[in-house]
């Protein structure tokens, strides 16, 4: 079955499906805070789950679908079945045990390393060099021992990487495994979908470096040509139009670079955020799918209008008036462009708004 059923038309009422074949091109995912977005681009995802067996990564840095797995108590007996019996596995940031969120220092690329490190190869030539070299295995790494080996050298060079190393506090990182299992090799199993939570990592940078891994371990086995769809909510913080950092810059790249080849070798990207104006356009030119919801500022509607000339300029201009879970759908994912009031959930969300106390109510309920 082809079709993925995600609501019905605000005019009408009709009932409105996504064509699944057509998520073999890059998803353009669009809303302000409050609109829905993350609660309707789980809906989607859910069908998506349901309908197809399409591999999914979900690079999710505020945790909202850590509970993807889960159905909900009022869904039927058969789907909430078929959900709980997917391979569906969680990885979060500060977790411990199997659902660590966990990849292998000597795994990053030679260049990744350096951008943690924020070393230049031209102007920190010969710290860079020094790392280009370093030996290591994922069951022999030993930070302790790298840094008596670096110390020991005799090499002012080394000590200056040493001393970087130590600085920074990169190898003090809870994200790396130490020698232990990586999410890296269960993406590699392809199951229907793994999450990982990137937004709660002891030190700013965690999450990033995570993505940009997997981002580049996806890229090294494009040849391979396995599907795989990668969402990314609040897609700004990994491809921004304006990188400033090394990891920034690298994830901005390799995201470019996916976007620009990535779909002839079964690598789809699936990017939600809040504004356009905040993706990379090298990476937003890129999407043949529009999901768009609530967007007040004209600047925002100007640039949709002028990247996504197939979305009908009348139903990209009342996007203002989109109540909550109401979506203009266009592109080759739907037959014809259509406002839609997107369905329920089957999964839990987690998280969601904080609600307002309000002055008759006390930390246990109502007065």
């Amino acid at each position: 079955m082809n079709e993925l059923m995600i609501g019905t038309a605000v005019e009408g009422g009709a009932p409105v499906a996504l064509d699944a074949r057509r998520f073999n091109r890059h998803t353009f995912w669009c809303g302000q805070s409050g609109s829905g977005k993350t609660y309707a681009l789980g809906v989607v995802l859910e069908q998506l789950l349901l309908r197809t067996r399409m591999p999914m990564l979900i690079l999710d840095p505020n945790a909202d679908f850590v509970r993807f797995g889960e159905p909900r108590a009022e869904v039927p007996a058969v789907v909430r079945d078929e959900i709980a019996g997917s391979d569906i596995r969680v990885f979060r940031s500060g977790a411990q045990g199997d659902g660590a969120l966990h990849v292998r220092y000597v795994d990053l690329s030679p260049a990744t390393k350096a951008a943690v490190l924020r070393l230049d190869p031209i102007r920190d030539a010969e710290e860079y060099n020094i790392l280009l070299h370093l030996e290591g295995t994922p069951e022999r790494f030993d930070t302790d021992e790298l840094m008596r080996r670096l110390r020991a050298s005799g090499d002012p060079m080394q000590e200056r990487l040493a001393y970087r190393m130590e600085n920074l506090q990169v190898l003090d990182w809870p994200l790396w495994s130490r020698g232990s299992g990586s999410v890296l090799d269960h993406v590699a199993e392809r199951p229907r979908a793994t999450v990982l939570d990137i937004g709660g990592g002891v030190y700013p940078a965690e999450g990033k470096v995570a993505a940009l891994a997997v981002l580049e371990e996806l890229w090294a086995r494009r040849e391979e040509r396995k599907p795989m769809l990668i969402v990314i909510d609040e897609a700004h913080n990994l491809c921004p139009p304006d990188p400033t950092t090394g990891v920034e810059r690298a994830l901005t790249e390799q995201l470019i670079q996916i976007a620009a080849e990535g779909r002839k070798f079964g690598l789809w990207l699936f990017l939600s955020t809040q504004r356009p104006t905040k993706i990379h356009p090298n990476v937003l030119s890129q999407c043949d799918n529009l999901g768009l919801m609530r967007v007040n500022a004209p600047r925002d509607l100007a640039e949709l209008g002028a990247v996504f000339g197939f979305a009908p300029e009348e139903l990209v201009e009342r996007s203002p008036e989109f109540a909550q879970g109401q979506a203009l759908f266009a592109g080759g994912f739907v037959d014809r462009a259509a406002v839609v009031q997107v369905s329920a959930r089957l999964t839990e969300e987690h998280g969601g708004d904080v609600r307002v106390p309000l002055r008759e109510e006390t930390e246990n309920g109502l007065l």
